[in-house]
């Protein structure tokens, strides 16, 4: 009996160290399983490009390549001036700063730009100060008839308050280095439609604007239906005649041959066109201090030409435009400006009472 008990005890030690065994064997193939399990060539891939999305696409070789987009060609004065900044970028830094300029689009239109600068996938761009408006109120400047000049616009831009109004943009991750100007904006229309020489005239008037809400109530307050399309889509959509009219600053019209698909030009100079020259503030915050200087200096040289380019040409373009068969005419501005008078207490809400009464007072002299 005793024997026969102490084989069924030595059989039940023998099944629990099996059984020990096997638990143990488990554990080891779980282990190589989650802990060495050789990645697949797809696997290995996606690890590969989220490491890569971790680094920033500006290291090349040791140096920084800052890519600079804009929707206009590479004959506007913002590519001259983006030039400007390039060159003065590269020389001070002796290269170890390289910018690249990306004309016509090349890296989206101008709200692509703006966003790609928000999220990280373009360094810097350069456009009118109404596009930003979904992220700040540096678009004040856009709102009609706040200037008689190009001096009283700059004098403005380069005030306290719009420095103050450009660090809003920050928590959007976009640094403004300085401000460009587009110029003062005008109305151009169709043969077909006719010049523009009252605001009667622009009752009804489709016209194409950009994504630039003082700009599109402005327009509609004038009596036209505003419809937003992209910059580079512009030229073709007013070939095919989708639109009675237009408006942009003169150098635009002229540099980007608006000419040759509107044959009316009025000189309403209705909205100041104040462009915001940005960087994307985490890649800002990378410089060395050195270095932001350069990049501050070299900005405010190329704002220096672009003011100095801008003048100019406003000046000799209109002449210019009339040799290219452009029909000009000048309408009393003082009958546009009581038209457009509503459009400062219709942004109250967005831009608040104190802002506006600035600005209105501004509008008053």
């Amino acid at each position: 009996m005793r024997k026969i008990q102490a084989k069924h005890s030595q059989e039940s030690k023998k099944k629990r160290g099996i059984v020990w065994v096997c638990l143990l064997l488990l554990l080891i193939t779980s282990l190589c399983f989650f802990g060495c399990h050789k990645k697949t060539k797809k696997e290995e891939s996606a690890t590969a490009v989220s490491e890569k999305e971790k680094e920033t696409d500006t290291k090349r070789d040791g140096e920084l390549v800052i890519k600079l987009g804009f929707s206009t060609n590479s004959s506007s004065i913002r590519a001259l001036a983006s030039k400007k900044f390039q060159e003065i970028v590269e020389e001070k830094t002796k290269g170890k700063i390289k910018i690249e300029l990306y004309p016509d689009g090349d890296l989206g239109s101008d709200g692509d730009l703006i966003s790609g600068v928000i999220e990280g996938k373009v360094d810097m761009t350069v456009s009118s100060a109404g596009n930003f408006a979904n992220y700040g109120r540096v678009g004040i400047s856009a709102f009609p008839f706040l200037f008689s000049d190009f001096e009283q616009a700059w004098e403005f831009m380069d005030s306290e308050l719009v420095e103050e109004l450009n660090q809003e943009l920050t928590s959007y991750n976009i640094h403004v280095l300085a401000n460009f100007d587009n110029g003062f904006r005008c109305v151009t229309s169709s043969k077909e439609y006719g010049p523009i020489e009252k605001v009667e005239d622009m009752i009804g008037m489709t016209i194409r604007t950009p994504d630039n809400q003082i700009v599109m109530e402005t327009m509609s307050r004038l009596g036209a239906k505003p419809q937003v399309l992209d910059f580079t889509k512009l030229t073709e959509a007013l070939k095919k005649g989708k639109f009675d009219g237009q408006e942009n600053p003169i150098t635009i019209i002229y540099n980007q041959q608006l000419y040759k698909v509107q044959k009316n030009l009025a000189i309403t100079n209705h909205s100041y066109d104040s462009m915001p020259f940005v960087i994307r503030e985490d890649l800002w915050n990378t410089l060395t201090e050195e270095e932001q200087g350069i990049l501050v200096d070299a900005s405010r040289q190329a704002q220096k030409l672009n003011r100095e380019l801008i003048k100019k040409q406003t000046e000799e373009y209109i002449s210019l435009l009339e040799e290219k068969g452009m029909h000009i005419t000048y309408p009393n501005l003082e009958e546009f400006k009581e038209a457009s008078q509503s459009v400062f207490d219709y942004f109250i809400p967005s831009y608040g009472q104190e802002l506006i009464n600035q600005v209105k007072e501004r509008n008053q002299k």
